[in-house]
């Protein structure tokens, strides 16, 4: 459904990505899709793909510029060598304006596992954001300075999740609730990217699809979606 495309950064630099968009419907809203430590792959193309199927015109920046990783250990080579800031603030902020320049009269932000951690980093740091939603990622909770949040924020957590403690999602959600950040945080019984449908593959005990959950946090999502970005 989807093609690559490339559109400029903030600083002017151009920056490919992934765009799916609904036939005929080039005023939807926006949305960018943030992906895993894996890369511009397939699977986050089919997220894309499936939101563009529910009527908004999905982005997923390159953030690694043409790499992608098969094995953790190639992943976690990319994601370390990933400036944060720079895929928050430039790539990512990019992208939103690129929506919004180029038909999207709203603009939202969501991503999964890295891109979760991004999406939080996002809605501190990118104010053309209307929404937000994290799946099973967030940063070091130093960098997330809720006072400057202001879109709603929606967040899908995982229980057994190892790469990103459960605790630590309590810490952020009193960060939030002391800045007084419209949020609607969800807990699942599952483990680490319970929603992506290729998790089990990767031979991982700390990754595991869960198709229940995965199906729910889809349904909060495009419900939280609707109700930010179509009306």
């Amino acid at each position: 459904m989807g093609k690559m495309t490339s559109y400029k950064r903030p600083d002017g630099k151009s920056v490919n990505g992934y765009l799916a968009e609904p036939a005929g419907a080039a005023k939807a809203p926006g949305i960018v899709v943030i992906q895993e430590w894996w890369g511009l792959n397939d699977q986050i193309k089919g997220v894309a793909d499936r939101l563009a199927k529910a009527g908004y015109r999905a982005l997923v920046p390159d953030l690694y510029r043409g790499k992608t990783a098969l094995a953790a250990n190639e992943a976690e080579h990319l994601m370390n060598n990933l400036n944060f800031g720079d895929a928050a603030g430039q790539d990512v902020r990019g992208a939103l304006q690129h929506l919004k320049s180029s038909g999207s009269a709203k603009a939202g932000v969501t991503g999964f596992c890295m891109g979760g951690a991004l999406t939080l980093l996002s809605a501190v740091n990118v104010p053309e954001a209307d929404a937000a939603v994290a799946w099973y990622g967030f940063p070091p909770l130093e960098y997330v300075d809720a006072s400057k949040i202001r879109a709603p924020l929606l967040g899908h957590y995982a229980i057994d999740d190892v790469p990103f403690p459960i605790a630590k999602v309590d810490e952020l959600e009193r960060k939030l609730r002391e800045a007084n950040v419209k949020f609607e945080f969800h807990r699942y019984k599952a483990k680490h990217a319970f929603a992506n449908e290729e998790a089990n593959s990767k031979k991982l005990a700390m990754l595991e699809y869960n198709p229940q959950a995965a199906e729910l946090a889809w349904k909060r999502t495009m419900e939280f979606l609707d109700k930010s970005l179509k009306k």
